[in-house]
């Protein structure tokens, strides 16, 4: 018998598979001694039926013939050994996915062959094996569609009873490999993208529409394990990445599940999102507290909500949570003492790893509290001043609670209270109703919506549009919001006391102007967080002053003024650009502090991250100004031109052009000194030494003169003149030190750290010269030729940005397309 299998015979004929078909029936008992045979067959046998089907439909017929499926599953029923159901589960999967003809694939899925592979009870305490049987449930759910699916189903009457292919595969939904989850979720999107009402009606029944809830509960779990990763501080953040990645892979399936179309389970999905994780969990979370407490969970919760309302696409997802906002923070804390729920190291919260079997166990309509609301919150002036309020006041609505944050807050709370502000804007989903309630609905928007109901002749509309507080002028905007504030009542147990909330887009309109204002006139907050702060504000203005107050005004003027004094005490530090930031940095945003990283506060680093902050400070400014004064930004900013060269300076006397020395180049000597410097220990060289400045740019020069060309050198070694601090040695008065500058700053976007916290800067540290000279005299030459250099480079960075800092100049120059300077007799401008 052995020989007989393993003599030459062609691999890919009919005879080979009837050969191993028979031989295959022959099998009573599978032992050690056999199962390399059966193994063997099964796998060459699918080998076979896929190039048949390919080449010679005679294949699958003899294969249908002689029910060589229930071959298998009669062999399998042999098989005491663990090779043997792997190869078979493989095969299966090998032939399902392989096979093109619609015929071949009726065949396999009926009879119920399929089916009791499914549910046949194998070892899954093997990961080799459940790996196998994940994957043989993918490759069949590859093949459903409407008329397969029939095939896999049991039905009573037109109703579907049992689908062993879906209940099989969601029980390894929370399965704690992440590669059998992700495959689980692509076998039951298969199945709800099949578009059978039957099968839609089966998913949605109990108790398989508890998967949708327990899934809610599971990404809950998740969400909390994140906020222990976060709590206290992490030293590297590989895992956060990784735990932020399946958190929002978990959203995104979410969506894809309701995108499917599948009536009830986008509400489903939206009871469950609501009822287990964003009411008793993220909104308790968002308490004001002292300020040692105030960003313990609170920023994941901010996290959490923007990647719902980003990802998550259902409508009134979207607006219930929004509506929610206007509830006050005490509403979602639960009864029981009264504790605040949350993220707060976990303190009134417990979860059990577990899984619920249905929703009801996490149904928490029942523990809400109705709480007395009043439409003015302690300390909330009626013109929509500042939020004033006492920070452990529970009164303080959810809205304010946001707000408060951007006032109060750190970075992290800055950035994640502005992230859903702007989240909340940019949700497409979200009625525009909703936004204006809030106080974030764009202007274009408002007067595109005025102007609709003017043209179709609503009164409101026209006075509105046409009147000079057009903004402002409606309070009657809340029916729209009360709707939803009736679901959340009626749907969720969550409401207020007869009073219910009072909605004033004028009083909160004003309230997140005044908030956003403050924040950008905080010295206290990184560059990067308060630009989205600018870019929140700009959404909501047009191009006038009426939309500030005088204390506004006042505010915005001096932090402009204070931030263009420190931005010229800073010309001199060196230019970075800033890299976009991805939203996973609202968990780590940047240091912005040198000194957190070890790098020493005089360093290069340090100057060029100041200036970078300080930069970005000012513009946000500037361009604040310029919106309040009911001017458009230019294209370009307010600045002078290049001047032209003075007379006899040392960067014509060297034949420099504008785009410097470069190491290998020639260049004049005539204004050189000669000096020594050793970059080896024990190898000193003879270099001539120069300083250059040429407009806005310095170099320091260390040149080798060409014996044969008197007077001229190639350029060995080029360094920054700006930030060089030149210093003569107290102890050798011909020794003079330089501090080397990098020409940028590296990449500091924590989110590519491996290791947060401990990844060396490469440039933290600068680089260092010490010329000697041969006499004191030369040294002292050389100190003052580069102070000449660098007050010239200096003064001409004043001179160039002095309309930009200048903000009246700035606002004279906007309809000016040269700008001369009337106090600089010294710089002629191109006439180009």
């Amino acid at each position: 018998m052995w020989y007989s299998f393993w003599k030459p015979r062609d691999r890919f004929s009919l005879d080979q598979l009837r050969y191993l078909t028979d031989q295959l029936t022959k099998v009573q008992i599978i032992n050690e001694v056999n199962k390399g045979f059966v193994v063997e067959a099964l796998r060459s046998i699918a080998e076979l039926i896929t190039y048949g089907d390919q080449h010679d439909p005679s294949f699958f017929e003899f294969f249908m013939e002689k029910q060589v499926m229930g071959e298998f599953l009669r062999v399998l029923k042999l098989s005491r050994t663990l090779s043997v159901p792997l190869q078979l589960l493989q095969t299966v999967s090998i032939m399902v996915q392989n096979l093109k003809s619609e015929h071949a694939i009726y065949y396999m899925f009926s009879n119920e062959h399929i089916n009791y592979l499914i549910t046949y009870p194998f070892d899954f305490q093997n990961e080799e094996l459940l790996s196998y049987y994940i994957s043989f449930l993918r490759a069949i759910s590859g093949k459903l569609n409407r008329n397969t699916v029939s095939l896999l189903v049991k039905t009573h009457g037109d109703e579907v009873v049992s689908f062993p292919l879906y209940v099989e595969a969601i029980r390894f939904a929370f399965h704690e490999e992440s590669m059998v989850r992700t495959a689980v979720r692509a076998v039951t999107l298969n199945v709800y993208h099949v578009g059978d009402d039957s099968v839609n009606r089966y998913i949605t029944s109990t108790p398989h529409k508890d998967y949708f809830s327990n899934l809610v509960s599971f990404f809950r779990k998740q969400s909390m394990d994140l906020n222990k990763l976060l709590n206290p501080r992490p030293d590297s953040i590989s895992t956060i990445i990784a735990a932020v990645d399946e958190i929002e892979d978990n959203l995104y399936y979410f969506n894809d599940v309701v995108s499917a179309g599948i009536p009830d389970v986008g509400r489903i999905i939206t009871d469950s999102i609501l009822i287990i994780l964003i009411f008793p969990l993220l909104f308790p979370s968002l308490r004001i507290g002292p300020d040692k407490e105030m960003q313990d969970g609170v920023v994941t919760s901010l996290y959490l909500l923007c990647c719902i309302l980003r990802i998550v696409k259902i409508k009134d997802l979207a607006n219930i949570i929004a509506a929610a906002l206007f509830y006050p923070l005490e509403a979602f804390t639960k009864s029981s003492g009264g504790k605040l729920s949350g993220f707060i190291s976990d303190r009134g919260f417990t979860f059990e790893c577990q899984v619920p079997d249905n929703l009801t166990k996490y149904d928490t309509r029942h523990s809400m509290v109705n709480v007395p609301y009043s439409s003015s919150s302690p300390g909330l002036h009626s013109d929509g001043g500042v939020l004033q309020n006492d920070c452990s006041s529970s009164n303080l609505s959810l809205r304010e609670a946001l707000l408060e944050y951007v006032i109060k807050g750190n970075d992290n709370l800055v950035l994640g209270s502005l992230s859903v502000l702007a989240t909340l804007l940019q949700t497409k989903e979200l009625d525009e109703s909703m936004l204006d309630g809030l106080g974030i609905l764009p202007q274009r928007k408002q007067h595109k919506k005025m102007l609709l109901q003017a043209l179709v002749g609503e009164a409101s509309g026209e006075e509105q549009l046409f009147s000079s507080k057009s903004s402002f002028s409606r309070d009657g905007i809340g029916n729209d919001i009360n709707v939803y504030h009736k679901k959340i009542k009626e749907q969720y147990g969550v409401s207020f006391l007869p009073s219910d909330v009072g909605i004033s887009s004028l009083v909160h309109r004003f309230q997140v102007i005044d908030a956003l204002v403050i924040l950008c006139c905080r010295s206290n907050i990184s560059a990067e967080v308060l630009w989205d702060g600018g870019w929140l504000l700009r959404q909501l203005l047009p191009y006038s002053e009426s939309e500030f107050n005088s204390h506004h005004l006042e505010l915005l003027k001096a932090s402009h003024e204070k931030h263009a004094s420190a931005l010229v005490e800073e010309v001199r530090a060196m230019e970075s650009s800033s890299p976009r930031k991805e939203p996973k940095c609202i968990l780590l945003p940047p240091r912005k502090n040198s000194s957190e990283g070890g790098i020493p506060e005089g360093s290069s680093f340090a100057a060029g991250e100041r200036m970078h902050e300080l930069m970005k400070v000012f513009v946000l400014l500037h361009q604040l100004q310029i919106f309040t004064l009911g001017r458009a930004l230019s294209e370009q900013p307010k600045i002078y031109p290049p001047g032209d060269l003075l007379e006899n300076c040392r960067a014509q006397g060297s034949g420099l052009d504008v785009s410097g020395p470069k190491a290998g180049s020639e260049i004049r000597l005539g204004n050189a000194v000669p000096c020594r410097i050793a970059f080896e220990r024990g190898k000193e060289c003879h270099f001539c030494f120069l300083a250059i400045s040429l407009g806005i740019s310095g170099w320091l020069v260390l040149a080798e003169e060409l014996p044969l060309k008197k007077s001229y050198g190639v350029v060995r070694a080029v360094a920054p003149l700006a930030g060089c601090n030149p210093r003569i040695d107290d102890k050798h008065a011909t020794w003079l030190h330089l501090r080397i500058r990098s020409s940028s700053l590296p990449f500091l976007d924590p989110v590519h750290f491996k290791d947060y916290g401990k990844k060396k800067i490469k440039a933290s540290v600068d680089g260092r010269w010490t010329l000697a000279f041969r006499d004191e005299e030369t040294c002292k030459s050389a100190f003052i030729m580069i102070v000449e250099e660098m007050n010239l480079m200096s003064d001409e960075v004043h001179r160039r940005i002095k309309p930009l800092l200048s903000l009246e100049t700035a606002i004279d120059l906007s309809s000016s397309s040269v700008c001369i300077p009337e106090d600089s007799s010294s710089y002629r401008t191109h006439p180009n």
